[in-house]
């Protein structure tokens, strides 16, 4: 397996009470994922959601199913409950979001923690059985092709509910969308994406805490696919935090256990 490169790491975040009553409650218009992304309530963001933990954790995830979410596999750890927010991205500020019910969770069996925080790449890949259908304002985010690849240079997307601010929860909530560029060397391991302006040397845009298990979409042609989800993050330089390089785990290597693990749920996916 490929090492990490850097001082990374997950970025799921810790959720206090304070945090889910201004979740509750809406948050002000701020700036990005971290680094000026826009908040993108139409369009791309309307199949990103958010997940909550009770041990107060939060993470994105994408609807792939009508009662199927695609996330990482840190996000949803053995021991915890897990609820959707549902919520129009598109929401008035006062309202207050409803918490759904999760049926039954599923990690990929070759996802490891450890290796996870051993700045190691694993399969940080997991799927959410809602017990309730989604709204039907929730479209349907695809995945990638069986033979799906991304080379140096290659735009994604990112799109996550996480932080604009490192370490600052109550600036979390709000789905907002960042275009970036594939770097390194990207393989079915893992893929790094950085900021196109500033190149992962000084702050810019990128994933931050509660983007973890965020979709990293491609547009081909006009149609939208899930290449991969957010894992971990760096700052600049391949410092701690955020705003440098956003770590990316492919879904062409879990794609067939993705389609299985579906269908044995109950929530086959459309071809």
């Amino acid at each position: 397996m490929a090492r990490l490169l850097g001082r990374v790491r997950p970025v799921y975040v810790i959720a206090t009470v304070a945090i889910v009553a201004v979740i509750g409650a809406g948050l002000a218009p701020g700036l990005a994922m971290v680094g000026g992304a826009q908040p993108v309530a139409d369009g791309i963001g309307r199949s990103v959601v958010m997940v909550l933990g009770s041990y107060g954790t939060a993470c994105t995830a994408n609807a792939i199913g009508r009662d199927l979410l695609l996330t990482a596999a840190h996000c949803v750890q053995p021991g915890a409950d897990y609820k959707l927010v549902d919520r129009d991205p598109g929401h008035d500020p006062s309202q207050v979001p409803v918490l759904k019910d999760t049926a039954r969770i599923e990690r990929d069996p070759q996802f490891d923690l450890k290796r996870l925080f051993g700045h190691l790449a694993t399969a940080d890949v997991a799927l959410i059985k809602l017990v309730d259908p989604l709204p039907a304002r929730i479209p349907l985010a695809r995945i990638g092709g069986e033979n799906e690849t991304v080379a140096v240079g290659d735009s994604l997307v990112v799109v996550g509910y996480g932080v604009t601010v490192r370490g600052d929860g109550r600036t979390g909530g709000t789905v907002r969308a960042a275009t970036l560029v594939v770097t390194g060397q990207p393989g079915t391991l893992q893929i790094r994406l950085f900021d196109p302006a500033t190149k992962g040397l000084s702050a810019g845009l990128g994933a931050c805490a509660g983007d973890s298990g965020a979709p990293a979409f491609r547009d081909n042609n006009g149609t939208l696919s899930i290449i991969g989800v957010v894992s971990w993050s760096t700052g600049p330089n391949l410092s701690g935090g955020c705003g440098g390089l956003t770590g990316i785990t492919p879904l062409v290597r879990y794609r067939a256990w993705i389609i299985d693990t579906a269908r044995m749920l109950g929530s086959p996916l459309e071809p």
